[in-house]
């Protein structure tokens, strides 16, 4: 889809969830530009999660918008796409690769009709961007941790989605697999698509992404990695000892 470069592909403004009475965002305020790969970074708890999930209406805000490329999130939803941890989903279920990734075409497929010829070769090209077409008959349980983080990312890009929210999609994954899901990002970032994704390793943060977000409940910085990736920034949110590209970070001792 064409879209106004000049409009930013998610805005959030004064974003306020919580949990009972715990805060897990406060204030958020957020503006994503079109076509860019974004890390979400902050310590454990910090909210990396529920920012994603309440973009995508998947928690309830207290207070506070969100619009996706000028359109309240409420009617853009089929603009969006999610990949989420690999605890969320249960891998027993018996459904094989290319199930999966056609369940990324299902807001295509009127609910009395069956996937056409455009969805089956959508769902053939985003299994073999993810390098998994050979397993398509798999059953998805049969396959390794970072081979199903990569069906999950085949079912969001056949999805179509001019945005992609993923979450912590490296945890657990072997390097071969960080490069190849890296590589899969760098793609859909080249052919125009905005995404975001939750991340917990400083140390690859910045050779990783275009821009970094850092949030602790609160919205501590948002853009390029070196304006991020403060000392003092932090040391105020990592609340200790943090060493970012082997530098000593304050409050450590050699």
């Amino acid at each position: 889809m064409i879209t106004d470069a000049r409009v930013p592909a998610i805005q959030a403004e004064n974003l306020t969830v919580s949990y009972g009475p715990r805060p897990a965002l406060l204030d958020v305020s957020v503006a994503i530009e079109p076509g860019t790969l974004v890390g979400v970074i902050g310590p454990n708890g910090s909210g990396k999660s529920t920012l994603v999930k309440a973009i995508l209406g998947f928690v309830k805000r207290d207070f506070g918008t969100v619009k996706i490329f000028g359109q309240p999130v409420e009617e853009a939803l089929g603009r969006l796409a999610y990949v989420p941890q690999r605890g969320a989903v249960d891998w027993d279920y018996p459904v094989t690769v290319e199930e999966v990734a056609m369940m990324g075409r299902y807001g295509r497929i009127p609910w009395w009709g069956s996937p056409s010829a455009d969805d089956r070769r959508a769902v053939a090209e985003a299994l073999d961007i993810v390098r998994m077409g050979e397993f398509r008959a798999r059953q998805i349980g049969q396959l390794s941790g970072g081979q199903q983080q990569r069906v999950f990312m085949a079912r969001a890009l056949a999805q179509g989605a001019d945005i992609l929210l993923l979450d912590e999609p490296f945890a657990g994954v072997d390097a071969a697999t960080e490069r190849a899901l890296l590589e899969v990002l760098r793609q859909a970032r080249a052919a125009g698509r905005t995404l975001v994704v939750v991340h917990h390793d400083l140390a690859t943060a910045a050779e990783t992404f275009d821009r970094l977000l850092l949030l602790k409940q609160r919205l501590y910085g948002y853009g390029p990695p070196e304006a991020v990736l403060q000392e003092d920034l932090l040391s105020e949110v990592y609340e200790g000892r943090l060493r970012v590209f082997g530098t000593l970070k304050k409050g450590e001792k050699r």
